[in-house]
């Protein structure tokens, strides 16, 4: 059995950590998503307008995302596979901090 950061489940300093990085994250999205919008309100021209509309909704879909992981932090579920409950490893959480789902499971999800 391995002790290696790569195999065990995620501390609480390191989840401290993590959370930190992503209340930032979400805060950086909110700003860019309030002038994303205020710029669609701006009245520009419609290739443009579009192109801010597709910015909007992704900017939104990242917001939505970041949050759903600081909620899963706050209930005990973040670091644990979705699909398997196994940990997910430290070091994937910390190169993908909104990691729902371990490797094996990621690949399964994929290959659909």
């Amino acid at each position: 059995m391995t002790t290696s950061d790569e195999f065990t489940a995620i501390s609480e300093p390191q989840t401290r950590l993590i959370r930190a990085e992503l209340e930032e994250q979400l805060q950086w999205r909110e700003v860019q998503l309030r002038d994303l919008r205020a710029e669609v309100d701006g009245g520009e021209q419609d290739t443009a307008r579009l192109a801010l509309l597709a910015d909007v909704a992704a900017t939104e879909r990242a917001v939505t995302e970041l949050r759903r992981t600081l909620e899963r932090m706050e209930e005990g579920h973040y670091g644990r596979c979705a699909d398997c409950a196994a940990a997910i490893p430290f070091g994937r959480l910390k190169i993908r901090p909104l990691a729902r789902y371990c490797i094996a499971c990621q690949r399964r999800h994929e290959a659909r």
